[in-house]
């Protein structure tokens, strides 16, 4: 995970997002969803959020949909943190006023974050050359001929390269706000507002953008009863053996099952939710290191500080420093 040089040097949950003509309306009503409602109920100061247009007078969104923004571009370059929901990159090249404006906030510390076609803008700025980012699985033949020193990964929800992050599909903007979210105040905080969204508390990002069947229900061969006893016994050792088994499935059937029904490995899987329950405790127990990973079974302090690093860029004792919320 790269992460700019200045990044202290902004708030973060300032957030702003861009208004366009040809704005995607599921994209920019994710980040006014995620960043822009009052949170009423959550016990911390939630964003601060501006939406800035290209236009001063009213742009039409996708839907017959106007939208009125009393901000500029003058205004986004001052955003610690700004979301690009989309972008009509078949229309030619962008304005090199809104070009500049993200370079700028950027080498200022600013977070720059992209929906689905978003990432197309970004790439325009050169931002992106030599890094990893990821778009809609029907964008990627396009996008590699377009901006061929850019390293996209065509498969996987969300990339976060610490200061630039990208989704893929559409929805997969949520997960990567919810992501956001989780970086900003942590587990506990994500989880609330999934459940206000009524949606899951958190996909892995290198989850597949494509899955081939949902996750079943038990009359129908489906993995859901193997998932829920694993999330129910996570301090167990538990090896994929022990699940084909429980599944009534041969190791191969299953692996092949859990991919088409998670999207995703089950040792990726397995390792993910350990992390999540991991964070948990941090956030709301005083338990040692050591007991929080015999907890979640990652069996000593060492192996969860591993993975914990890997997945978070950061330890379990920073993490628990930032967010606990217990005494």
């Amino acid at each position: 995970m790269r992460k700019n040089s200045a990044i202290a040097t902004r708030d973060l949950k300032r957030v702003g997002t861009l208004a366009y003509d040809g704005l995607g309306t599921f994209e920019f009503g994710i980040v006014v969803e995620v960043f822009g409602l009052p949170r009423t109920g959550f016990a911390v100061q939630w964003y601060d959020f501006t939406v800035c247009s290209l236009e001063r007078h009213p742009v039409q969104a996708a839907g017959g949909i106007l939208v009125q923004a009393h901000h500029g571009l003058r205004d986004l370059e001052r955003m610690g943190t700004i979301v690009i929901p989309g972008w009509k990159y078949n229309a030619g090249p962008a304005p090199p006023k809104l070009l500049r404006a993200l370079r700028s906030a950027h080498s200022a510390g600013a977070r720059l974050v992209s929906i689905c076609s978003g990432v197309f803008l970004l790439a325009e700025t050169g931002l992106l050359d030599g890094r990893r980012v990821t778009a809609h699985w029907r964008h990627v033949d396009r996008f590699r001929a377009q901006f061929p020193k850019v390293r996209i990964e065509p498969s996987v929800l969300y990339v976060d390269e610490g200061d630039i992050l990208t989704s893929a599909g559409s929805a997969a903007g949520l997960d990567l706000c919810l992501h956001i979210v989780r970086r900003d105040f942590g587990a506990e905080i994500a989880n609330q507002l999934a459940r206000r969204l009524v949606i899951p508390p958190h996909r892995d990002g290198g989850q597949a953008q494509y899955v081939e069947d949902p996750i079943l229900p038990a009359q129908t061969g489906g993995l859901a009863p193997v998932l829920e006893w694993v999330q129910a016994n996570l301090r167990r050792v538990v090896r994929v053996d022990d699940l084909a088994r429980r599944a009534h499935m041969s190791e191969r059937t299953f692996a092949r099952q859990f991919r088409q029904q998670t999207g995703t490995t089950p040792h990726r899987w397995l390792t993910h939710q350990r992390l999540m329950a991991a964070q948990r405790r941090l956030e709301k127990s005083a338990d040692s290191i050591d007991q929080i990973a015999e907890a979640v079974g990652m069996e000593t302090a060492a192996t969860l500080r591993l993975h914990f690093h890997r997945a978070l860029g950061t330890s379990p004792t920073a993490y628990r420093r930032r967010f606990a919320t217990h005494p």
